[in-house]
């Protein structure tokens, strides 16, 4: 699976990012994958692979850019330290307004690109890159055509980066799978983005998987197998309903 290094250039700066192509012939649709706080290492770039084999040129973007280098993290061995000292300082250089920002630059490698078919893209996030995406999609509405946040936290409160605030001129069929009693996304703040979803008018689906946050990431201590699979299989199902040029529902 071809797997490129490529830098776009941002106002903020450089920023590296991995683009992955399915194997054959193309044009092909374009994904962006917005990471976690786990920043950009194997288990980042397999998650990209996966989407990459199943139709889709993958764009994975190194949002930490503005830290400068890190890592890569083991997120087993973080998780057993003080993680909020090992990744705080790199969370603090980004934020969903910021990452929004940081897309212009990767829709315009994207339209650079002889292999991506059309102008609409998909977008996922997981964790903090849940939010990144909803936002994205919310700044560039005619660019994007799915996005889906998996145990996104803080995706509705009184900040103004907030990324609910991005959802009123969303045009994106969305899907939000989120995490059983997860801190970073309670039941209110459920309820605050499906109400802000519902006015605004898009269509989307909400699902509480009975997991924990981050159940998607394999290199995770709570990563379930079992859960992992279903949220994989409603992505897919999402972007083949959205993205032209991809594969059918059949498939």
């Amino acid at each position: 699976m071809p797997n490129e290094r490529v830098t776009i250039r941002t106002p903020d700066g450089d920023c590296p990012m991995d683009v992955l192509v399915p194997p054959g012939h193309g044009p092909w649709p374009a994904v962006i994958l917005y990471m976690d706080a786990g920043g950009i290492r194997p288990a980042m770039r397999d998650m990209a692979r996966h989407l990459s084999e199943a139709g889709y040129v993958v764009a994975l973007p190194d949002l930490f850019y503005r830290y400068g280098p890190y890592g890569p993290f083991v997120p087993r061995e973080v998780f057993a330290g003080d993680f909020r000292a090992t990744l705080g300082p790199l969370m603090a250089t980004t934020d969903p307004q910021k990452a929004a920002g940081d897309t212009d630059a990767i829709l315009a490698y994207l339209d650079t690109r002889a292999d991506v078919a059309g102008a609409t893209v998909g977008a996922v996030g997981f964790c903090m890159g849940g939010g990144m995406a909803l936002a994205a999609a919310g700044r560039n509405p005619d660019r994007f055509a799915a996005v889906a946040s998996f145990h996104g936290g803080n995706l509705a409160t009184d900040a103004p980066t907030s990324p609910h605030r991005f959802v009123a001129k969303l045009r994106a069929e969305v899907t939000i799978a989120a995490a059983e009693n997860d801190g970073s996304y309670p039941p209110a703040m459920a309820e605050r983005l499906e109400e802000a979803l519902t006015q605004a008018g898009v269509r989307y689906t909400a699902r509480i998987y009975p997991a924990a946050h981050g159940w998607m990431m394999p290199d995770f201590p709570v990563y379930d197998a079992e859960a992992a699979a279903q949220g994989w299989d409603a992505l897919l199902a999402l972007f083949r309903r959205t993205l032209p040029g991809g594969p059918r529902a059949s498939a």
